[in-house]
């Protein structure tokens, strides 16, 4: 493993590394006090959260980097929830099979990943260390595969035993779905900085986005899984402008490096479109879990154990808090 200079080392970085350092020693301290544990302590599995753009899967490797190096030297997995969509045939079967919902025409909202094969794989991650020698392989995705509409790859990164932190990582990690009336509120009201009428100037229908809440719901299950948060975010004054331009500059970096291989700005625009719903209907959820039946809303398991970073323009660390 190639050692971080501090020279390297993002400005967000040592917080989220003191964050994690910090939730570890709970988490080993509490599992041994509640349980007396005599057995290996499952690993802290930890949630990210970052809009596309972002950073937060750059983010999410040099903190794996600098928590596995010394001093801390952890064993540390990280997981991705990009690795977690449906094969491409299970992409164009659903596109095909929801021909008027733009939200599902390609890979991205929830509904379109493979959820049972998550579950799975968290609740493997979850026994890691419960017998020596075991390994857990992780599923992964190659978005080149069919031009560029991606597929589930053949084989994935194993991870050995014993791990003590998973890094669960994506741009919807912890989004929790809403009450159909609040949809429709939502639906009705301008989006900050994007205009009003955004949706239904973008093709997106109410009934699109009530389907991709009822599709969320089976996610809740695996953010029970988390034990703590990291959630990157842009500043309340610009929730969403910013995604369009982080997402608009990586391109323009990656196709300087490729020989112009990528999309066009129109293309990132619209690319970008298709996750703003998840942001406005679903992302609260993150502090403020959901409302599991009229008037009784649930917490999410990382209440009082996440932390904010909030990121201006340049990706710059403006506030730091926890939640």
């Amino acid at each position: 493993m190639a050692q971080t200079s501090r020279t390297d080392v993002p400005e967000a970085i040592p917080h989220m590394r003191d964050h994690v350092l910090h939730e570890l020693e709970a988490h080993r301290a509490r599992l041994k006090a509640e349980h007396g544990y005599q057995r290996p302590i499952p690993p802290l599995i930890v949630g990210v959260q970052g809009p596309q753009g972002s950073g937060k899967t750059y983010l999410t490797s040099i903190l794996r980097d600098v928590l596995q190096s010394a001093p801390h030297n952890l064993a540390v997995a990280v997981f991705s929830l990009d690795d977690l969509y449906l094969p491409h045939e299970g992409l164009v079967n659903l596109a095909a099979s929801y021909p008027d919902n733009a939200l599902l025409r390609g890979r991205g909202q929830p509904g379109t990943h493979d959820v049972p094969l998550g579950t799975e794989v968290l609740n493997k991650l979850k026994r890691i260390n419960d017998a020596p020698g075991t390994e857990v392989e992780l599923p992964s995705f190659d978005k080149s595969a069919f031009d560029g509409e991606g597929d589930r790859a053949l084989h994935g990164p194993i991870v050995c035993s014993p791990v003590d932190v998973v890094l669960f990582e994506g741009w919807c990690v912890g989004f929790y779905p809403v009450s159909k009336e609040e949809v429709e509120r939502r639906y009705a009201q301008p989006v900050k900085g994007l205009g009003g009428g955004f949706f239904q100037r973008k093709g997106y229908r109410l009934e699109n986005v009530l389907d991709v809440n009822e599709r969320l719901r089976s996610y809740v299950s695996w953010w029970d899984s988390f034990d703590a948060f990291i959630q990157i975010k842009p500043p309340d004054e610009h929730p969403y402008t910013y995604i369009y331009q982080w997402r608009l500059q990586q391109e323009h970096n990656m196709k300087a490096r490729n020989g112009g291989k990528g999309m066009s700005d129109d293309q990132v625009e619209k690319f970008v479109d298709r996750y703003i719903p998840g942001y406005v209907f679903f992302g609260g959820g993150v502090l403020e879990g959901y409302e599991q039946t009229p008037g009784k809303r649930r917490l999410p398991p990382w209440s009082g154990h996440g932390l904010q970073i909030e990121i201006g323009r340049s990706r710059e660390v403006v506030r730091v808090g926890k939640f």
